[in-house]
Order: structure tokens, then sequence, then C-alpha cells
């Protein structure tokens, strides 16, 4: 619960550091776009009346102050048009791949373009204002980077923000994982002691009762505790695949299942003659069986029906197909079966497909997926390993 609420008090901070980050950078940047838009417009205002100086100079004005001014103006955009819409100069206008014609009605619609969105400054060179020029400019390359600056950067601690959350929810991921690895092999430790116990009062019950029936059962069922056992002190650590027989391991599930099942369900395989050899750790395998096989037990209901477990090879792959005939599965959910916690069971924790999923991918390097499903038909689980 301590390491859950750090959790949730650290994602807060992230977040409203963030936010207060963002609204900090937008506020800056806002003020400084401001200043430097009404700069530029004063430029352009200073640069408008040196074209209005130029336009009305005669052979006796000085016109190396207007020119020099004139001839400042290096980064903002601007197209001037006379009262007919004409252009009549323009400056700082990059042109791609445009040449006569086009260029000039290129700058042309530019330039209707900045004056209808009011960037237009208009010097009259006529008393009765009928003879003026248009100024029309853009804003320059630096003032466009300033203003899209906050939202580059709103982007970056955004990234932060989730690169830090993920962080830290892989770290809870994995000191859970460690608390769970530690329970599964305390488990099979405590495990230990009463299994032997059994083992060494079977043995016993064994040489006092030869004739008892129910004794190999018995055995049967200890033997099971101890591969249980054997499976927790697994948990956490790579299994090392050894080669072993698919026929063999489906033998075993037919036969723990079968014992263990309501009379109503038939177990059925459909084996080829000679054996597969995989290289494989056979418990755990065994045990994603079994756990195939009990989901289909379950979509049964309690009604007749059939369990069959089918295996056949390519020249690459090993392929295991567990067939039922229960109550199936929706479209919806096909997706979600494997997701850990999802369950459509009344009890139980979801985690079953889940563990099973990363047995034969992170283990066996294979894939399991739902092959078909139809509901009130049944679903067919599909495994494929492949052959080294």
């Amino acid at each position: 619960m301590q390491w859950t609420d750090r959790i949730r008090q650290v994602k807060i901070f992230l977040v409203v550091a963030a936010i207060l980050i963002a609204v900090a950078s937008m506020l800056v940047s806002r003020y400084l776009t401001r200043d430097l838009a009404e700069q530029e417009r004063s430029k352009m205002q200073v640069w408008a009346e040196a074209m209005k100086s130029l336009s009305a100079a005669d052979e006796n004005t000085d016109l190396s102050l207007v020119l020099k001014v004139l001839d400042e103006n290096h980064t903002i955009p601007v197209v001037v048009l006379d009262s007919d819409g004409t252009v009549t100069e323009y400056r700082n206008i990059e042109i791609k791949a445009r040449n006569g014609k086009d260029s000039t009605n290129y700058v042309t619609s530019l330039g209707q373009q900045l004056k209808a969105s009011g960037q237009v400054i208009r010097i009259s060179l006529s008393k009765n204002h009928n003879d003026y020029i248009d100024v029309c400019y853009d804003d320059s390359l630096m003032l466009k980077r300033i203003a899209i600056y906050p939202y580059v950067q709103l982007g970056v601690v955004m990234l932060f923000v989730i690169v830090a959350i993920f962080a830290l929810l892989t770290s809870k991921r994995a000191e859970q994982n460690k608390v769970w690895v530690g329970l599964s092999k305390e488990t099979a430790h405590q495990l230990g002691t009463p299994i032997s116990s059994l083992m060494a009062w079977t043995t016993i019950l064994k040489e006092t009762y030869p004739e008892d029936e129910l004794l190999p059962e018995l055995d049967k069922d200890v033997k099971r505790l101890q591969l249980i056992a054997d499976r927790f002190s697994k948990i956490g650590s790579i299994p090392e695949p050894v080669p072993s027989s698919l026929n063999e391991v489906l033998n075993h599930v037919v036969d723990y299942m079968d014992r263990r099942t309501s009379k109503k369900i038939e177990m059925r395989t459909v084996l080829p003659a000679d054996d597969i050899i995989i290289n494989l750790n056979a418990s755990l395998f065994e045990w994603v069986i079994e756990n195939l096989c009990k989901n289909a037990v379950d979509a049964m209901g309690g009604k007749f029906g059939s369990i069959t477990l089918r295996l056949e090879e390519t020249d690459k792959r090993a392929i295991v197909e567990v067939i039922d005939t229960g109550k199936g599965i929706k479209k919806k959910d096909i997706r979600n079966v494997f997701r850990p916690g999802f369950t459509t069971k009344d009890r139980g924790w979801g985690l079953g497909l889940s563990l099973a999923k990363r047995i034969v991918e992170e283990y066996h390097h294979g894939k399991i997926y739902v092959k078909s499903s139809e509901v009130g038909k049944g679903t067919t689980f599909r495994i494929e390993l492949r052959k080294e």
C-alpha cells in the first residue's frame, strides 16, 4: 500500500510539474512573441516610410539613408503592392521552382493573403490618397520559431512524464514479480517437508498392504504434489529445455485429466505413430496443456462433451491443438483471453492463460492463440513450437 501511495504521489507531482512548466513556457513565449511582433511592425513602419521617401525623391534628394534602411531588412518577408494590386517590390520571399509569370503570380497571391490577414501598412503617395502603396509583411522565421517553441517544449515535457511514469510502473511490476517469486519459492520449500513425509508413508503402506488397489492412486497424487512443488520452485528462473516426447506429455495430461473429470466428458487424443521430440521443459509445458483442458472442462458447464488433443508436425514446427465442445468464446473476448486478469468465470484470477502464453512464447519461443471459436459449439486453441 505504501509503494502504491508513493507511486501515485510521484505521478501527481510529475503531472503538476509538467503543467506548470508548460504554462510558464507558454506565457514567456507569448510575451516574447508579442514584443518581437511589435518590434517587427515598428521596423516595417520605418521601412514603409523609407519606401515613401524613395517614391517621392527627386534628383536633389540624398537617398543614402533611405537605401540603407531598405537594405537592412534581411529577415522579414515583405511584398509591396500598388493601388492596382500589382507587385512593385518584394524581399525575403523564398520562391522554390518558380520562374517568370508563375513566380509573379505566387508573390502577388502571397501579398493579397497578407493584406487580407491585416499584416499591411498603407502609405499614401498623394494628398487625395488615391495613389498609395501597401507594404504587406509576414512574420520572420525567428518569430515563427518562437511561436511554436512552447508546443515543442510541451511535447518534450509530456514525453518525459510518460517515460518517467512508465519507468515507475515497470519498477513497481518488477518489485511485485520479486514478491511473487519469493512467495512461490517459499511455498515450494514449505511443501517439501510434508510431501517427503507422505512419500515415506506411502512406501510403508505399500510394504504393509501390497494388494491394496488405492495405494497406486495415492502414490500418483503424492507424485503430483511433488511435481507442483517443483513447478513452484522454478518460478523466476529460466527453465532448461531438454529433448522430450510431445506424445508422452499429451498422454500424461489425458491420464491425469481423465481420472479427475466428469464421466460426461470424453478425453481423446489424435497422435502420430512416431514420437515427436522437441526441446522443452516437460513439466511446464504439461501444465500449459492441463490449464487449457481445465478451461475446456469449465466451458462445458457439467454437460456432455469431449476434449481432443491433436498433435501433428510440419517440416519446421510441431503443432498441438486442444479442441473442446464447450460454450465457445465471444468474438469480442477472443483478443483478451490472454490478458492478465481477464476471466469469464465467477471465480478465478484470470492468470492461467496469461501464464500459459508466457511459458509458450518466452520459455519455448513458440506461439499460442485461439485458432477458432464459435459460441455454443466450442473452441480450438493452437500451440506452435519450432523444431530445432
